[in-house]
């Protein structure tokens, strides 16, 4: 990835926040602009457009969902990713329409925040749409993120949180390992020890509730000395 592309920006008028978390991400080898100011960010951006804007939700006069708008009809097409201190599927939902790919909640997590920078930059990248979908289809499990809820074969699968975290992670980078430190970060916020087996524990809950075999699964693969892989099935030919 090139220089130019690692280079992000961070709207949030909490200065030592943004800071703290700036000081972190550069850390971490990517380029970090800071702006306080709403009113000004749209115009800076869309002047010298970063690789992804990290926007706070509510900023003191113009917030975030107006700026996101603003940068979408300013023809910004780089990945957008909101920091929201209230876990409301109303906000998300307002968001995601006004052009929001992803969001973190307040506390802000530094190590879950920077993983999911790096699923967004890595989408980018590769040239696929940045937004996420927020509802995801594999023949008859049907999952649903806004709603946190999934169904196979039109029944309501019950999940706790912690599974269903778990469960659209794995599918949402449905064709790609997913190792146990990056599944341990983007749900915990902490690394990896080698010794915790809960994500393996969760996964073998999981596997019955979606119609996974498991001791032969297909849905939900563990690869070893790698980690997890969700396998899209194929489609069925006509």
């Amino acid at each position: 990835m090139h220089a130019e592309k690692e280079r992000i920006v961070i709207v949030e008028d909490d200065i030592k926040l943004a800071a703290l978390i700036g000081e972190f991400l550069q850390s971490q080898g990517l380029q970090v602009e800071l702006i306080e100011d709403g009113a000004e960010a749209v115009e800076r951006i869309l002047a010298n457009p970063p690789a992804l804007v990290v926007l706070d939700l509510m900023l003191p006069g113009e917030d975030g969902l107006s700026i996101c708008r603003r940068l979408r009809e300013g023809g910004f097409a780089r990945p957008i990713l909101m920091l929201t201190a209230r876990n409301d599927d109303q906000d998300h939902i307002q968001g995601l329409e006004q052009g929001a790919d992803d969001f973190v909640s307040k506390p802000v997590r530094p190590q879950v925040l920077l993983a999911r920078i790096r699923v967004l930059l890595r989408r980018a990248e590769a040239g696929a749409p940045a937004a996420p979908s927020t509802r995801l289809a594999f023949g008859a499990l049907v999952i649903d993120n806004i709603r946190r809820e999934a169904w196979l074969n039109n029944e309501l699968i019950d999940l706790t949180g912690a599974e269903f975290d778990l469960l659209w992670l794995l599918a949402s980078n449905a064709g790609r390992t997913l190792s146990r430190e990056e599944t341990f970060v983007a749900l915990r916020g902490i690394e990896y020890d080698g010794q915790d087996r809960s994500i393996d524990v969760r996964i073998s809950r999981i596997r019955p509730k979606i119609g996974d075999d498991p001791d032969m699964p297909r849905l939900i693969k563990t690869v070893r000395s790698k980690g997890y892989l969700f396998v899209a099935p194929e489609p069925d030919l006509p």
